[in-house]
């Protein structure tokens, strides 16, 4: 089984959209294998997002995610990671297809409501980051 990371970044917390988001996971019947909620750290994030270091966006971005609590999830399932990015949808609310998370919850490009790994790799290494007490 494939795993990735999801962030349900702090908008989706303060919108008290966790339950609802989680559950669209599930409904497509994805595997939640961990969960935690914290309010990440500025070393977590900046590990997080390091290929972003240089970018102007970088900072308001850290802070963007360590503003309240996050919900980190690992997510098991055949093809996760394709899976998971196609039900958030696109980055952006406004290209994001209606049935998708952003499509349906989000409201700016920039508070966007969910991370979800890119790549097989970047979900080992964001696991790693966020999940550091888990060892396979």
């Amino acid at each position: 089984m494939e795993k990735t990371l999801v962030l349900l970044k702090p908008d989706a917390v303060e919108r008290r959209l966790v339950g609802r988001i989680i559950a669209i996971y599930e409904e497509k019947g994805l595997n939640i294998t961990a969960l935690k909620m914290l309010k990440p750290t500025r070393e977590i994030v900046e590990a997080h997002y390091q290929e972003h270091k240089e970018k102007p966006f970088f900072q308001s971005l850290v802070d963007y995610l360590t503003r309240g609590k996050v919900c980190a999830l690992i997510i098991e399932g055949e093809n996760a990671v394709k899976t998971v990015r196609k039900i958030n949808g696109a980055t952006d609310p406004a290209e994001a297809e209606a049935g998708t998370i952003r499509g349906q919850f989000a409201l700016t490009k920039g508070e966007n409501l969910v991370h979800a790994s890119d790549s097989v790799d970047s979900a080992e290494r964001e696991i790693a980051i966020w999940f550091p007490e888990i060892t396979d």
